[in-house]
């Protein structure tokens, strides 16, 4: 489970004055990417494994319903959604109410989605949920789209 964060550059656009250079190396040896070319760049901001009620939250609200492993657009909306929803369940989980995190953040069952049950491995999601999502916060957003994909 991915959420990738794409940021438009318009390098390939010469109105856009876009300048500078790129030096990134693989295995010690330069790789080369002409500057001129990019048009976006893409980064990986979060991970999860397993994370089913994490997972179902973004096919309920950002996919429609479609679950096919395809990559989905996830507003600043949609992620400042989820936040609330995990700091709701984080509070709950506090005051040992099991029922609210099952209401607010349910659990999926199906191939490759792990258990379902609302445990410590549930709240470990909920709580790098939060940190990603407040940590992206802090970045520059200007400019940056957020995509969702899963991979079974």
């Amino acid at each position: 489970m991915y959420l990738r964060k794409k940021t438009y550059v318009g390098a390939n656009y010469e109105h856009r004055k876009i300048s500078g250079t790129l030096s990134i190396k693989k295995a010690g040896k330069p790789y080369k990417i002409k500057l001129k070319r990019v048009s976006e760049i893409s980064e990986s901001v979060g991970y999860w494994r397993k994370a089913n009620a994490i997972h179902k939250w973004f096919v309920d609200n950002c996919q429609k319903g479609v679950d096919d492993c395809g990559e989905y657009y996830v507003s600043v909306e949609n992620l400042k959604e989820l936040l609330s929803v995990c700091e709701e369940v984080e509070k709950a989980n506090k005051r040992s109410v099991k029922k609210t995190a099952k209401k607010l953040l349910p659990t999926q069952e199906g191939f490759f989605f792990g258990g379902t049950e609302i445990n410590d491995w549930y709240f470990e999601d909920v709580k790098y949920t939060i940190k990603l999502i407040k940590s992206l916060f802090k970045e520059n957003k200007e400019d940056a789209d957020f995509y969702y994909q899963s991979s079974w």
